[in-house]
């Protein structure tokens, strides 16, 4: 028998929203630099090099210029699904949606992707096509949102719509719990692996503050489930006290909670150390 993967995320809207995000990326990604700079963290400490990469997911080309001052990255192909983040990457590129791999096996040295996971449908499926695409002791270097990401916001959304509307519609996507993605890797038959997950706590005016920084990342609803009729102002105001008042802080402002989840592993080759 074969599982069928369910399909949640619409890749049209994925696209459309990364694309109208590329203009103004710059200006709204804080925390793409944040999670890139934990993977440099990770590439430093490594005593090796890595000719040639790819990046995916890879939006303006951030990551690559966070890995260059390193010296250990070669050439960087950076995947994108928005053509309009093209122009930007300043390296070679290709544009294909993130559960793609249209590569030759054993390609590249590494495969990279700094926050870009959580909007594939078949993650254990994308793991499988990473360790294909790696060469022998090629390293994959990822990381994602977690499972407790935006807890506020899911809260203050679902609870309004159940006041105002009786009901909830499908508005932010799930995402996945570290101990649920921490066996992906091993599954996908990737060495000596590694999960781990850190969180940043951004603090915002209000929650509509919260929701265009959202817009300016290319981070908007992109669930195939989602409500297509414009939703009553209303819900978003009820949320906004809703959020306030349940998590707010003594200052006023609000706080929004984003997991960082990094999986390392490598492609298997007979130097690498075996468990004992």
């Amino acid at each position: 028998m074969t599982h069928k993967v369910p399909t949640l995320f619409d890749k049209l809207a994925v696209r459309r929203n990364r694309a109208r995000a590329a203009a103004g990326y710059d200006a709204f990604a804080f925390l793409k630099d944040e999670a890139a700079l934990r993977l440099a963290d990770r590439v430093g400490l490594m005593r090796r090099s890595f000719p040639v990469c790819l990046d995916l997911g890879a939006h303006d080309g951030r990551l690559a210029r966070h890995l260059s001052p390193l010296q250990k990255i070669g050439t960087m192909i950076a995947a994108e699904p928005a053509a309009a983040f093209m122009p930007a990457a300043g390296q070679p590129s290709v544009v294909h949606d993130l559960d793609m791999m249209p590569y030759k096996d054993a390609s590249f040295d590494a495969v990279f992707s700094c926050l870009n996971l959580h909007w594939v449908d078949d993650l254990p499926g994308l793991m499988m096509q990473i360790r294909r695409v790696l060469k022998p002791d090629g390293l994959c270097l990822v990381n994602l949102l977690g499972g407790t990401s935006l807890y506020e916001l899911r809260a203050a959304l679902a609870e309004a719509e159940q006041e105002v509307l009786g009901g909830v519609h499908p508005r932010c996507a799930p995402l996945a719990d570290i101990r649920d993605v921490g066996g992906l890797l091993g599954r996908a038959g990737l060495a000596l692996p590694v999960a781990d997950s850190d969180r940043l706590e951004v603090n915002y005016p209000d929650m509509f503050r919260l929701m265009a920084d959202l817009r300016g990342m290319g981070e908007q609803n992109a669930l195939l489930g989602r409500t297509r009729m414009p939703t009553r102002r209303h819900i978003f105001i009820r949320a906004a006290e809703i959020y306030a008042t349940r998590f707010g802080c003594p200052d006023g402002s609000i706080p929004a909670t984003f997991e960082i989840v990094t999986l390392t592993g490598w492609a298997p080759h007979d130097r690498q150390q075996k468990p004992l």
